[in-house]
């Protein structure tokens, strides 16, 4: 965890471990342990097979360079657990320290975890290091996304200064499934290439177990794909792609994909409700 942290100067430094267990009815969060201002709610069980939904809450609202965010999870054989934050996480202008956020995800095998945080606001002039490492063990499922917004627009503030390296792994039983290597620096041809982002200002990966041809086939042709979002198939694993500029179009599209596979799992879940907020 220090070497994922490694580089962000001595600043305000929150942690936070959750553990889950399988019981008889429902998921519990057994383990619920923190440091700083890094904290959750208390659980609930809206879903009819018992997932547990928890909200991850950051009372100050913003990071600044030199802060430093670390979130460790863990699901034990038979949990399910929903994860999700009630508003953006913000990270703001630094004057030269980075700020750090790292995530790491470990669901055992027969455990399914959905991972759906809102988006991370990178305001222009700030330099940020983020990683999400999911770590599944057998049969393990899992449904996660990170979504990324440059600067400002609807505000009139461009992304113009700064840098965020902003990392996603999937890995399965030890061994590399997915890993990304995002380097988005103000200035760089990246940015409005039309072989790189192409002007857009929201980017975002969504990865899910239990990817076939078919079901691939189904989900193309029921969200229409367009150019703002891309799906693809790697060794079983669904991995959706969007590349636009409109944050509420990323979250709904990645939102129908989540409530698509958990159809397909069996279950019909609920929406977290601090999204209705």
């Amino acid at each position: 965890m220090q070497a994922l942290m490694h580089g962000a100067a001595a600043g305000w430094q929150a942690s936070l471990r959750l553990g889950f267990t399988a019981a008889a009815m429902r998921t519990q969060l057994a383990r619920n342990w923190h440091q700083g201002p890094l904290r959750v709610q208390r659980p609930f069980h809206p879903d009819t097979d018992g997932c547990c939904h928890v909200y991850l809450l950051h009372p100050p609202g913003g990071v600044v360079g030199g802060d430093g965010l670390s979130v460790e999870v863990e699901l034990e054989p038979g949990a399910r657990a929903l994860l999700t934050t009630p508003s953006a996480n913000r990270f703001y202008r630094s004057n030269g320290p980075h700020a750090g956020q790292t995530q790491v995800l470990r669901v055992a095998a027969g455990a399914r975890l959905d991972w759906l945080p809102q988006e991370t606001i990178v305001f222009s002039g700030a330099r940020l290091r983020t990683t999400t490492r999911l770590e599944l063990q057998g049969d393990a499922a899992a449904c996660a996304w990170e979504l990324v917004c440059l600067g400002r627009p609807a505000a009139g503030e461009s992304f113009v200064q700064g840098a965020a390296l902003c990392d996603f792994e999937v890995w399965h039983d030890g061994l590399p499934w997915l890993l990304e290597r995002n380097r988005f620096e103000a200035g760089h041809a990246l940015l409005q290439a039309p072989w790189g982002l192409r002007g857009g200002s929201v980017i975002g990966t969504l990865a899910a177990t239990g990817i076939d041809a078919e079901w691939l086939g189904e989900l193309r042709g029921a969200l229409g794909e367009s150019e703002p979002l891309a799906l693809t198939q790697l060794d079983g694993l669904l991995v959706a792609r969007y590349c636009g500029g409109d944050a509420q179009q990323a979250r709904a599209l990645f939102a129908a994909i989540w409530r698509a596979w958990r159809a397909r799992g069996g279950t019909r879940p609920a929406d977290p409700r601090v999204w209705a907020t």
